[in-house]
């Protein structure tokens, strides 16, 4: 790999970094505001559903950020035969 293509790998997971952070910063910015009107208009806590939703789609970001899709990603196939190949050698 080039010098020019680890660059732009670099930029990517930089990007999809900047992304999630943007993400993560938004969703606790209005889930604030949300308490703040539900506790000064009193009555039923509903936003627990608008958290648990949005909080659904911000693991999920989470996770392909960090996690999961990162776990079984690009080059997780490649990674692996090699790994199985040098546990092979060594028996």
């Amino acid at each position: 790999m080039d010098e020019q293509e680890e660059y732009r790998q670099a930029r990517r997971r930089v990007q999809s970094l900047k992304g999630f952070y943007i993400h993560a910063f938004v969703f606790a910015s209005v889930m604030v505001l949300l308490l703040a009107i539900n506790i000064a208009t009193g009555g039923f806590l509903w936003v627990i559903f608008p958290f648990l939703g949005w909080g659904i789609g911000l693991a999920a970001h989470a996770a392909a950020v960090f996690g999961l899709a990162g776990a079984l990603g690009a080059g997780w196939e490649e990674r692996k035969i090699k790994e199985l190949m040098a546990k092979r050698r060594q028996e």
